[in-house]
């Protein structure tokens, strides 16, 4: 019904001529004083050929809008096959789309380029810091003062950024590494805890942890970036207490703090990106990208990741580790 309002709306003025046009020659033929069946023989059979042509463009028209309907709900590189070119306007048109997907064809592939070549250089840079900071780690190594163990958990830190850019830069990248291979958890979490030892012992935090004894299917090297994230976001704020990891049935990893939580109106958003929160606000050196990069990685290795906390009574991060789409390699 809509398309017909559309096309007696579009036509109205060619509608108007027509009528106007019978109006002339239908009082013409009553100046020549003809017999009223004379005049009204021929104004039917105008009148069924002219519905019988509007039946014909409407489906015409109806059969266009409908091809075009489908098209649009395509991306623009896989437009084609219009409907036929039928008057100037068809081909004004489609010679403008045509050369508007040229454009955006030329446009995506300088932007695919630029990304590509950040992609590139940054992820050469990785590589490249990562020598140093190797490096300054067997420096420190060879003495043990307040200030080597300082400068060792700061060296720390910056590995931490280091290997949070790598993991930003390979979120979206077409050629991902994930592994899916049946992992010992006890494993994961023991060398995400003893790359953290200094900072638990420099705080004077207790660590509450039995082995799991726990088998999951997931990316090991993925998964660890995870815990170690948890971890750290744990020990950052943490001044007393303790940190807990514990399994809750059926397959959920959970690591709980006693330490400072997090504000009611910012848990709905500690997964998007660059959201810091109050935290993370007062503290000035929250990036907001951690936590974005734990859901992102748990979501592509098919687990699930949920944040519970309040103000002053710490925080719980739970991974259900569950996978039932994958296979192990």
């Amino acid at each position: 019904m809509d398309i017909i309002k559309l096309y007696f709306s579009q036509r109205k003025k060619a509608i108007f001529v027509f009528i106007i046009f019978s109006g002339i020659f239908i009082f013409s033929l009553f100046l020549y004083n003809l017999p009223l069946v004379a005049i009204l023989y021929p104004i039917i059979i105008c009148l069924v050929l002219i519905f019988l042509f509007f039946l014909y463009d409407i489906r015409k028209i109806k059969q266009k809008h409908d091809r075009l309907k489908e098209i649009s709900c395509l991306p623009s590189t896989l437009m084609q096959n219009f409907p036929a070119i039928h008057s100037q306007d068809d081909a004004d048109y489609q010679a403008i789309i045509h050369s508007l997907r040229n454009e955006q064809s030329h446009i995506q592939a300088e932007t695919d380029q630029r990304f590509q070549n950040m992609i590139d250089y940054y992820t050469i840079w990785v590589h490249q810091i990562k020598t140093p900071i190797a490096a300054m780690k067997l420096s420190l190594q060879s003495e043990d003062s307040p200030l080597s163990r300082q400068l060792s958990e700061e060296l720390q830190r910056i590995e931490q950024y280091v290997e949070m850019v790598l993991a930003f830069l390979r979120l979206d990248s077409e050629s991902n590494d994930y592994v899916f291979q049946e992992q010992d958890i006890d494993d994961i979490i023991k060398d995400a805890v003893k790359k953290f030892a200094g900072q638990f012992i420099r705080k004077k935090l207790r660590l509450c942890y039995e082995p799991l004894k726990m088998k999951v299917l997931t990316d090991g090297k993925w998964l660890t970036f995870v815990i170690e994230q948890l971890l750290s976001n744990a020990l950052k704020y943490t001044n007393t207490g303790s940190i807990t990891i514990e399994q809750e049935y059926p397959m959920i990893l959970c690591i709980r703090d006693t330490g400072i939580g997090i504000a009611p109106e910012d848990l709905p958003r500690v997964f998007e990106k660059s959201y810091t929160g109050y935290n993370g606000r007062t503290d000035k050196k929250a990036s907001g990208i951690g936590l974005y990069l734990c859901k992102r990685i748990c979501d592509n290795l098919g687990h699930h990741i949920t944040i519970e906390s309040s103000l002053e009574s710490g925080t719980v991060a739970r991974i259900n580790l569950e996978h039932k789409n994958t296979k192990p390699e």
